[in-house]
């Protein structure tokens, strides 16, 4: 986790960039260049394909498809026919292996079965950071109905995580779905923290990130908390993601490049700041939007590239949909 944190700092430092209040540099020669080209400062044309925008999107159609019908089920189907297995990464590659290893049980889907898809979540990194990074869109959708959002996440992380990678996930949903409505984010963390238990581990990182704010050595200190975790760990990224939010509530690009340089999840964590961020109905700085142009690029089956005014009209739609079946 230092070493990851140690090279960033390294990089960012070379290119410039520090603090980081904007896209990243390219520097040539570097692993970045190699596989990130495309999403730096200077070159970038469009949001590049993600697996976090892959997950936001295919909640945008699971919910156009069943609406509050949902079911974890139907998710399941929904990978299979959409996620290419190559941009699944731990506890979801590990959810769509049993998926496949049992595939004849699959067409017969059912408790009659024998199918039971607890043992998709059953894996070793049921409670890392994937289900928190799916959970974005059912907080949107679901504005002043926390407990709402909050089962739509729970629905979807069950089916590849447990305890508090589920947590994790209720949180940002029940979280986004507040913050519009709420007269601080400090009162929309709180409201948000109801839809979790209040002894485990990630209202526990929730209490830590919140008691941060404010606190320019915070990510440090959050890193040495949970060093005994993995980098891409539930819990020390959500205290990231709470502490973010809450110290730059009036500064965009430092609430993204504050808790993007703090160096654990960093595309994770810096997608969900953002997103909740904006919920606060402030305006997003030009430099952040003007370059993808309304552009996103997706890895889905049958979609590659979406504009970002359907998306926004696509999601309206679902939240209107979801007030009038609920």
């Amino acid at each position: 986790m230092a070493q990851g944190h140690a090279a960033l700092t390294a990089y960012l430092a070379h290119a410039g960039a520090l603090p980081l209040r904007d896209y990243v540099p390219l520097v040539g020669g570097t692993i970045v260049e190699q596989f990130g080209r495309a999403s730096c400062r200077g070159v970038l044309e469009r949001s590049e394909p993600d697996d976090d925008i892959n997950y936001t999107v295919l909640a945008l159609l699971l919910l156009e498809e069943h609406g509050l019908a949902l079911r974890t089920s139907d998710v399941a189907r929904a990978w299979l026919r959409r996620l290419p297995a190559a941009a699944t990464f731990t506890a979801e590659r590990a959810a769509y292996r049993t998926l496949l290893e049992r595939a004849d049980e699959w067409f017969a889907f059912g408790a009659e079965a024998g199918f039971d898809l607890a043992d998709c979540a059953n894996n070793e990194y049921k409670e890392w950071i994937g289900a928190q990074i799916r959970a974005d869109l059912y907080g949107w959708v679901c504005p002043g109905r926390p407990a709402l959002a909050a089962d739509l996440a729970r629905r979807d992380a069950a089916l590849s995580h447990f305890g508090d990678g589920v947590h994790g996930a209720a949180f940002v949903a029940a979280v986004g779905a507040t913050i519009p409505g709420a007269s601080s984010l400090e009162l929309a963390v709180e409201v948000a923290l109801r839809e979790i238990p209040s002894d485990s581990a990630a209202a526990e990182a929730v209490r830590f990130g919140g008691s941060q704010a404010g606190n320019t050595n915070a990510a440090g200190a959050i890193r040495e908390r949970y060093a005994d975790l993995s980098p891409v760990h539930t819990v020390n990224n959500l205290a990231l993601v709470v502490w973010a939010l809450l110290s730059y509530r009036d500064d965009f690009g430092a609430a993204v490049g504050e808790v993007v340089a703090a160096g654990l999840d960093t595309d994770c964590n810096g997608a969900t700041v953002g997103g909740l961020w904006g919920l606060q109905g402030k305006p997003i700085p030009a430099q952040w939007t003007t370059p993808w142009r309304g552009r996103v690029a997706v890895s889905l089956a049958g979609l590659d590239e979406l504009r970002l005014d359907d998306l926004v009209n696509r999601t309206h739609a679902v939240a209107e949909r979801i007030a009038r079946e609920s």
